[in-house]
C-alpha cells in the first residue's frame, strides 16, 4: 500500500510499505477514506520536534472504515465508519485517571507515536476510535478532530453569550472556532489574519467581521480573544486590546517567548488560558458535523491523492492556500 511517511525533519517520502496485518487485541485495522494536513504536520516536518519514532505515517485528523478487529474488541464492527481520537493517551498517570487524557504524563499523537493516517490502510487501538454516520462525506467526517481542537479552545474561553470575540489567525483551528461562536448565538465576532483572501473566505462563511489587528482601536467592551497563530507579536497585541477583565485563549503552535510582565494579567485581571488539543469534545464534535458539513466543504482548500502530500506540505509552508483544509481523499473514495 501507500504511505507518507516521515523519517526526519524535512524528509517525508511517499512510499510503498506492507499492509497492517491482523490487529493485536484491542486494536483495530481500518482502510482510511479521507485524511487532514495540519499545521502542526507541517510544524513536525519543518522542525521535526515531536519526531519519536522514524519513519513513520503521518497524519492524525482522518476517517475510515474498520475493517478487521482484534481480540477483545466489542464495541466495533467491520464495516463500521469511523473518526481517529489524535490522542494516543496512556491511561494509567494521575491526569488519564482524573479523565484529563488532553495533558497525559505520556501523551503521543497518532502519526507520531504510532502509525497515522496518511496511507491507504492504518491501525489504532479501538478506544481511539468513534463511529460516524455513513452518510457523511469522509472529507467532512476527516475534520473532526481539528473541530474538537476549536470546539475546546471556545469552551475553555468561556465567553458569555452576545460578548465579543476577538480571533486571531484564520487557519482551520482560528476558522472552526469562529464558525462554532457564529452558531452560539448573537455575538460581535472579529476576525485576523494577514491573508486577506483567507479572512475574506472565514467571514462570508460564518458572518464575522475581518479586522486588521495593527490597526484595530482598543473596544472597552472586548473582553475576550483566541489566538490561532501562535505569533508571539500577535499575543502580545492581543494583551494590549483586552479589556479589564479579560481572557485570552492560545492555541496556536509557538515559535519563540512571551516577553510578559506579570502585573498586566494582575492589575487588568486578565486570564491567560491554555488549550491543548481536546479533552471529551471529540464526541460533540462528530455530532456537529452533519449540520455544519456545507459551511466545512467551503473550508476545503483542495483535495489530493497521497502521492500529492508532499507537495501540498510545501504549498501549505509557503503560504500559497486560499482555502483552510487540504483533504487527503484516498483513491477509493475518489
Amino acid at each position: 500500500m501507500k504511505a507518507a511517511r516521515l523519517h526526519a525533519a524535512g524528509d517525508l517520502r511517499v512510499e510503498d510499505v506492507p499492509s497492517p496485518g491482523q490487529p493485536a487485541p484491542g486494536w483495530v485495522r481500518l482502510r482510511v477514506t479521507a485524511a487532514g494536513i495540519c499545521g502542526s504536520d507541517l510544524h513536525n516536518f519543518r522542525t521535526g520536534q515531536w519526531v519519536s519514532r522514524a519513519p513513520s505515517v503521518a497524519g492524525h485528523e482522518f476517517a475510515g472504515k474498520v475493517t478487521a478487529v482484534g481480540p477483545g474488541v466489542s464495541q466495533l464492527a467491520i464495516g463500521d465508519r469511523v473518526v481517529a481520537d489524535s490522542r494516543f493517551w496512556c491511561g494509567e498517570c494521575p491526569a488519564c485517571r482524573a479523565g484529563l487524557h488532553n495533558v497525559c504524563a505520556r501523551l503521543g499523537f497518532v502519526g507520531e507515536v504510532c502509525d497515522g493516517g496518511f496511507a491507504e490502510e492504518t491501525e489504532l487501538p479501538a478506544r481511539l476510535l468513534l463511529r460516524h454516520d455513513p452518510a457523511l462525506d469522509p472529507a467532512i467526517a476527516a475534520m473532526a478532530e481539528p473541530l474538537a481542537v476549536a470546539l475546546h479552545a471556545v469552551r475553555r474561553l468561556s465567553a458569555p453569550a452576545g460578548a465579543p470575540v476577538l480571533i486571531a489567525g484564520c487557519g482551520p483551528i482560528g476558522g472552526l472556532a469562529a464558525l462554532i461562536l457564529s452558531r452560539s448565538g448573537e455575538r460581535p465576532l472579529l476576525i485576523a489574519d494577514r491573508n486577506a483572501a483567507r479572512a475574506e473566505l472565514v467571514a462570508e462563511v460564518t458572518g464575522a467581521t475581518a479586522v486588521d489587528l495593527d490597526a484595530l482601536p482598543r473596544d472597552p467592551t472586548l473582553r475576550h480573544a483566541i489566538d490561532a497563530t501562535g505569533s508571539v507579536a500577535v499575543m502580545a497585541r492581543l494583551l494590549d486590546l483586552l479589556a479589564g477583565g479579560g481572557t485570552l485563549a492560545l492555541v496556536g503552535i509557538s515559535h519563540g517567548r512571551l516577553d510578559l510582565d506579570p502585573n498586566l494579567l494582575v492589575e487588568r485581571e486578565i486570564a491567560l488560558v491554555g488549550c491543548h488539543a481536546f479533552a471529551d469534545e471529540l464526541a460533540p464534535a462528530v455530532a456537529m458535523l452533519g449540520d455544519f458539513a456545507p459551511a466545512l466543504s467551503r473550508f476545503v482548500a483542495e483535495e489530493i491523492a497521497i502521492g500529492e502530500i508532499p507537495a501540498a506540505y510545501q504549498r501549505l509552508i509557503a503560504g500559497a492556500s486560499r482555502g483552510l483544509k487540504t483533504i487527503v481523499r484516498m483513491e477509493a473514495e475518489r
